[in-house]
C-alpha cells in the first residue's frame, strides 16, 4: 500500500525534472540569438530614396548600387548573418517614407535605415526610429535640423548639411564681392532651412538679403522667378533648391544672360556633379559649389569611382559615395560590437575614426553629426576639361570644424558645451 502523500511527491518530482530540463544548455540550433540581436538570420539594411522622381538621379539608383557595392565588399556577410539590403521609392512624399519605415521596423526585421532622400521624408523618418529604437544615418537629405534642434542618439547625418553649404558657399561668395543677394528657394524644408542659412552666412559676413522667391518643388517654369531676380538688382541670385529644380533654374538662368558674366551672378547652394553633367559645361562654366566629395580628387576616390562607373556609366555624386561610406562604417561596428543592438552598434559607431576614400579622420559628434572637410569647388569652361566628367577645380578645403556648425551653436541638447 502506498503512502497518502505519493501522488504528491510525484508530482513535484516531476515539476523538478522540468525545471532541470529547462536549465540545461540548448542544442546549437536551438539556442536563442545574443540578447538585444534584432533580427533572426541576417542583418537588414533599408534604403528610403527618390526612385523615379525629382531627386532620382542623385540618389536612387546610384544610391542603392553605392550600398550593394559596401555590402558585397564586405563580404556579404556578419557575424555569420548575411547582409541583406532592401530598398523603397518614398515618390518624395512624406507619409509613404514615414509608413515603409514603420513596416520595415515592426514587420520587415529592418536592423537600420541607412538614407532617405530629401528633408521632408527624412524627418518623417527620424520620428519612426525615434519611436522604435534603431539607427537611422542619413546621406541624401540636407536639413541642418536632424542633428541639431531635433537631434537624437540614434540619427547620424553622414555626407553634407545645410549649415555646411551655405557656410562655405556663401562666404566664399560674399568674400569674392557679392554683397547683396536674392534667393530662389523650394518651397519646403531643405529649401527653407537652406536659405535661412544663407542668409544668415551672408549677414554675419556684411553682406544683405534683398529678397526672396519660393517655388514648388518640380517647378516647369523659372521665369517668374527669375524675373523678379533680375528686378531686385541683387549681385548673387541664390539658387535654394536641388536635383531637377536647380537644373531647370540655371538652364532658364541661362536663357536669361545671368550666366553670361554680367552683373548679376548665379550661385547654387546645393549643386551635384550629376546637374553639372546634366546642365553641361557651356552653361555650367564658373559656377562656385560646395561638395563633400569629387570623384577625381586623388588615386583612392578615381579607385572606387571608376567602379562605381562601371555599373552605372556615371561618376558617383557625394550623396552616393557617403551611401558606400556610411553602410561599410555601420556594418564594421557591428562587427565590432558583436551584435546588431542598437546602443551598441551606435557607440562604436561614435567611437571609431572613418578613413576611407569618402572622409579622412571623420569622426561622429554627439549630436550624430560626421564632421570631415568640404571643398568649395569652381566649375571648369568646357575648354579647360581634358577628358569626361573632369568638371572641377577645387578652390579651397575646408576643415570639417570650420565647415560645420559648432558645438556652442547647436540647439541638440546632447551636445557638451
Amino acid at each position: 500500500m502506498k503512502p497518502r502523500h505519493a501522488p504528491r511527491l510525484a508530482r513535484l518530482l516531476g515539476l523538478a525534472s522540468l525545471a532541470l530540463a529547462a536549465a540545461a544548455p540548448l542544442p546549437a540550433s536551438a539556442q536563442a540569438k545574443p540578447k538585444g540581436s534584432l533580427s533572426d538570420d541576417r542583418v537588414k539594411i533599408g534604403l528610403i530614396l527618390d526612385m523615379t522622381g525629382l531627386y532620382a538621379d542623385v540618389t536612387g539608383r546610384g544610391s542603392a548600387t553605392a550600398a550593394q557595392m559596401a555590402i558585397d565588399d564586405f563580404g556579404g556577410t556578419v557575424l555569420g548573418r548575411k547582409i541583406e539590403l532592401v530598398v523603397a521609392d518614398h515618390q518624395n512624399k512624406a507619409d509613404i517614407a514615414a509608413n515603409k519605415a514603420r513596416e520595415w521596423f515592426d514587420t520587415e526585421q529592418v536592423d537600420a535605415i541607412l538614407d532617405v532622400a530629401a528633408s521632408a521624408p527624412a524627418l518623417a523618418v527620424l520620428e519612426v526610429a525615434k519611436q522604435k529604437n534603431r539607427i537611422v544615418v542619413y546621406s541624401g537629405p540636407g536639413s541642418e535640423r536632424l542633428t541639431n534642434d531635433l537631434c537624437t542618439p540614434l540619427t547620424v547625418h553622414y555626407a553634407y548639411d545645410t549649415y555646411a553649404l551655405a557656410n562655405t558657399t556663401a562666404r566664399a561668395m560674399v568674400q569674392r564681392g557679392g554683397k547683396t543677394w536674392y534667393f530662389l528657394t523650394a518651397d519646403y524644408a531643405f529649401g527653407h532651412t537652406l536659405q535661412e542659412s544663407a542668409t544668415a552666412v551672408v549677414t554675419e559676413a556684411g553682406g544683405k538679403v534683398l529678397g526672396a522667391a519660393r517655388h514648388p518643388i518640380g517647378a516647369s517654369d523659372f521665369a517668374s522667378y527669375l524675373l523678379q531676380a533680375q528686378a531686385s538688382k541683387a549681385e548673387v541670385i541664390a539658387l535654394a533648391n536641388a536635383g531637377g529644380d536647380s537644373v531647370s533654374a540655371i538652364k532658364a538662368a541661362h536663357e536669361f544672360g545671368l550666366t553670361n558674366g554680367n552683373k548679376q551672378k548665379l550661385a547654387g547652394l546645393l549643386l551635384y556633379i550629376n546637374d553639372i553633367h546634366a546642365i553641361g559645361l557651356k552653361t555650367a562654366a564658373g559656377l562656385v559649389l560646395t561638395e563633400a566629395f569629387y570623384w577625381d580628387m586623388n588615386d583612392a576616390t578615381r579607385k572606387w569611382s571608376r567602379r562605381y562607373f562601371d555599373k552605372l556609366k556615371k561618376m558617383p555624386n557625394m550623396s552616393q559615395a557617403g551611401v558606400y561610406s556610411s553602410v561599410m562604417h555601420y556594418l564594421k561596428a557591428v562587427q565590432a560590437a558583436g551584435t546588431d543592438e542598437t546602443a551598441a552598434v551606435m557607440k562604436q559607431m561614435k567611437s571609431t575614426p572613418i578613413n576611407d576614400f569618402f572622409a579622412a579622420n571623420g569622426r561622429i559628434r554627439e549630436d550624430g553629426r560626421m564632421v570631415h572637410d568640404m571643398y568649395l569647388f569652381e566649375v571648369k569652361r568646357p575648354e579647360e576639361s581634358k577628358y569626361p566628367w573632369d568638371y572641377y577645380k577645387v578652390l579651397a578645403t575646408v576643415p570639417g570644424d570650420q565647415a560645420f556648425m559648432p558645438p556652442s551653436r547647436s540647439k541638440c541638447p546632447l551636445l557638451k558645451r
